[in-house]
């Protein structure tokens, strides 16, 4: 059992996860922009008001764990915008690539600064990236904006994989699956619980040997 710290945690796969850390015994402190009913009814310690892309959003988390130590670090907020979906369009809608890679890249390296001075020595993190990030699965194009941003995020999770390494701490970087949740429209082919228990189990079995992997929840290896 440990202290579990989850963004994005109000609804989706980061209250799926919160429910599953919880249900196991691990402390879970949920972070959010807003909470929900659902969230609330589990009996987890709340954050809420925590927007990624505010510096100072931000530091207030950072001070409302500075005198704790934590475990596994779950950087799970994310969102999926409507622009460039299909083929190129001289019409892409650039603020909306620009707000995605504000909340999909700067915002989980937002918190990760301000969060991992708290991380016990042997933590773990998990970036909640997408194979769409991937460069060599790119088989249909489009989606401009949550392609580069979770691109982005994966050479983050790379890199916070070799600088962290002195410290024991190891780094997976995750693709939940085509998962049912608000993001998807509710047209995944996986339950938000059914993909958090592959997660966590990619969590569980997360070490120095195998940081900085791209895993898809079911365990296959991506490319990069």
């Amino acid at each position: 059992m440990g202290t579990v710290l989850i963004t994005g945690a109000n609804r989706g796969i980061g209250l799926a996860l919160c429910r599953l850390f919880k249900g196991r015994g691990d402390t879970v402190i949920a972070v959010c922009r807003n909470t929900s009913p659902e969230l609330a009814a589990l009996g987890v310690e709340i954050v809420d008001g925590i927007d990624g892309r505010s510096d100072e959003a931000v530091a207030q988390l950072g001070r409302r764990v500075a005198d704790r130590r934590l475990d596994i670090l779950v950087l799970n907020a994310g969102i999926l915008g409507d622009d460039g979906i299909g083929k190129f369009d001289p019409a892409l809608d650039l603020d909306s690539v620009r707000e995605q890679f504000e909340v999909n890249a700067l915002a989980p390296l937002r918190v990760a600064r301000q969060l991992v001075p708290a991380l016990a020595n042997g933590a773990k993190i998990a970036l909640m990236t997408s194979r769409m990030g991937s460069i060599a699965d790119n088989g249909s194009g489009g989606s401009y904006g949550y392609r580069m941003s979770k691109a982005a995020l994966n050479a983050m999770g790379m890199s916070l994989a070799r600088d962290l390494k002195s410290r024991g701490i190891a780094v997976a970087i995750l693709h939940p699956g085509y998962v049912r949740t608000d993001m998807t429209g509710g047209s995944g082919n996986v339950d938000p619980a059914d993909a958090a228990r592959m997660l966590i189990e990619r969590i569980d079995g997360l070490n120095l040997e195998n940081t900085g992997t791209f895993w898809h929840a079911n365990g296959e290896q991506l490319p990069w």
